[in-house]
């Protein structure tokens, strides 16, 4: 299983700091073989996977749509990470560039708004077995390689379940009604807003919350974003857990029966759970990425991927990410 890592909380205007950017491996079937989407940079005479440098205000999610988007034209939907490739640049400066697998079907391809530019000159679909001869660094290579992998273990097409903690609220000591009925803060609303373009990345086409106020706010910009309802229940819900009523397990084998990427916002209490269950139902052990998405602070969210063919043999990635900070 693919440990994810974030370092989006790095202050991106400090010069003594890496210089952080996102891609993805763009792949589809043609007569059951899969193509790579490779782009041609005029301006540099080389070959190479899309990528991009992470702007202020942005989380690397956000990043990776928004530069597949400017280099090739393509409206994409990230599917599991494909870890991160690490260099220096002639600068002397670091770089880190994290990497997504997306699949693109024939309408999104058709929708391409791709034109020749200063930056790059051309895009190539290229035969996965012709790739590597392709390239120019080694370093995409790599890439390649942990894609090529997955794909012929049967683990490129995946859905996701998105494990998202409500955004920090007003306090309950400073509160006079129910707890369930605590709003966010003014931080907890700007959490909500950065974290909303990031996990709209993931295309999710379920969202469920809790019913406490802070999670329904929480969840809020992405329903707007993406102009999906939000299903409220008590099944997912902190007062429900301190009971004993919580469902977890009903929703989540739901969510895994579905197989199509799905929210789950709830609160702190509740999150270990919901991980525990979604380990528990694929037959995944624990590790430290799992343990990292159990223990959410607020506004932060876990993603955890699972193969669409093999729901009961692991997860396949987890990622954990969080509000972009200046």
């Amino acid at each position: 299983m693919h440990r994810g890592r974030t370092i989006e909380d790095l202050p991106v205007s400090d010069a003594t700091m890496p210089v952080l950017a996102a891609g993805a491996v763009c792949w589809r079937l043609v007569d059951g073989k899969a193509r790579i989407l490779l782009v041609h940079r005029g301006d540099r005479a080389d070959v190479s996977l899309p990528k991009g440098k992470l702007d202020p205000g942005e989380t690397l999610p956000q990043t990776a749509v928004r530069e597949i988007a400017e280099e090739t034209g393509l409206a994409i939907t990230l599917g599991a990470p494909l870890g991160t490739v690490e260099y220096t640049l002639p600068s002397g400066r670091e770089k880190i560039v994290y990497y997504w697998s997306s699949e693109i079907d024939d309408h999104a391809l058709q929708l391409s708004t791709f034109t020749p530019n200063a930056e790059i000159s051309s895009v190539e679909w290229v035969p996965l077995e012709k790739v590597r001869k392709k390239l120019s660094y080694a370093h995409d290579i790599d890439v390649i390689d942990r894609f090529a992998e997955r794909l012929e273990s049967g683990r490129a097409r995946t859905f996701a379940i998105i494990a998202l903690r409500h955004g920090t609220a007003v306090p309950p000591s400073t509160w006079d009604g129910a707890d369930a009925t605590r709003p966010l803060m003014q931080r907890g609303a700007d959490q909500a807003l950065s974290v909303a373009p990031a996990i709209a990345a993931f295309a999710p086409r379920k969202l469920i919350s809790s019913t406490a106020t802070r999670c329904l706010a929480t969840i809020a910009p992405l329903a707007g974003r993406l102009g999906l309802p939000v299903k409220d229940t008590d099944s997912i819900s902190q007062d429900a857990w301190e009971y004993g009523a919580a469902r977890v397990d009903k929703v989540v084998a739901k969510r895994l029966k579905r197989q199509e990427t799905a929210v789950l916002c709830s609160h702190g209490p509740v999150l270990p759970e919901i991980i525990l269950e979604i380990a528990r139902a694929t037959g995944t052990p624990s590790d430290s990425a799992l343990r990292r998405a159990a223990e959410l602070s607020t506004g932060e969210y876990a993603v955890i991927h699972v193969a669409r063919d093999f729901t009961n043999h692991g997860i396949v990635a987890v990622e954990s990410h969080g509000p972009a900070r200046a």
